[in-house]
């Protein structure tokens, strides 16, 4: 193993002690769900943290001071607005590093020492190396497009149980769903979304362990979304699929 893989996988940056922290916090969350409700003293507002959307009906009595916390989707968008703008000015940062050898601001510097961001240099040591890197980022592409489209092909067939061709909402009531991975589990849309982050995870090459960090804590905060889903599938609907898992076919 090389020096700078040794350092990478044993420093514990403040960073990636974040990301273990958000994945054993849900790690937890999940294992008290999996428990038999008679078992733990049940908690209202616990429940209402936890939850949002759909899975809010199957869950307790919601105390009347969170209902006034709610926020409607459409607020979200500030989370895509704010994204864009940071990504974009990264991304005209290292443009303007690697063609034009303009330095990075100072105080982004100062950011990424605080999080814990290491420097160091990537030997590459004969052709063999270089072409395994160039396959785990054309494996990790492959499998980012491929969770890509159908993430996106689940999202239209959960958007279809409520509006026409049109667009024009029809009906505010759940059904099953049905086609694509749907057919396996319950939120495939959030299956997909782990394999992106796993599949940018591959193109990385398996050695970046804050980005494992990063995949654990979605891994457990989709398989949480996804089992209160499952779980208000089925106490709503009889016929529900009884070979339908929650988040990974077969398994869970």
């Amino acid at each position: 193993m090389a020096p700078w893989a040794g350092a990478e996988l044993s420093a514990l940056n403040p960073l990636r002690a974040v990301w273990l922290t958000l994945a054993a916090a849900f790690l937890l969350t999940l294992l008290l769900q999996l428990v038999p409700s008679g078992l733990l003293p049940g908690c209202a507002l616990f429940q209402d943290l936890i939850r949002y959307g759909k899975t809010k009906e199957g869950g307790p009595s919601r105390p009347a001071a969170c209902r006034a916390f709610d926020v409607p989707k459409r607020y979200f968008s500030h989370f895509y607005i704010i994204s864009v703008l940071w990504n974009g000015f990264l991304l005209w940062s290292l443009t303007q590093s690697l063609f034009v050898g303009a330095p990075f601001p100072n105080w982004l510097h100062h950011l990424l020492r605080s999080l814990g961001a290491a420097q160091f240099r990537v030997y590459v040591i004969g052709k063999n190396l270089l072409m395994q890197a160039r396959w785990f980022h054309i494996l990790g592409m492959m499998m980012f497009i491929w969770s890509s489209v159908h993430q996106y092909k689940c999202h239209v067939i959960l958007g279809n149980l409520r509006k026409n061709k049109a667009g024009v909402v029809i009906h505010c009531n759940h059904r099953i769903p049905f086609g694509d991975w749907f057919e396996y589990v319950s939120s495939p849309n959030y299956l997909a979304e782990l394999m992106i982050y796993i599949s940018m995870a591959v193109t990385f090459g398996f050695h970046n362990l804050t980005w494992w960090l990063v995949v654990t804590y979605v891994f457990f905060s989709q398989a949480l979304s996804a089992f209160l889903s499952h779980k208000f599938y089925k106490s709503k609907f009889v016929s529900y699929p009884k070979h339908r898992k929650a988040f990974l076919p077969f398994l869970f």
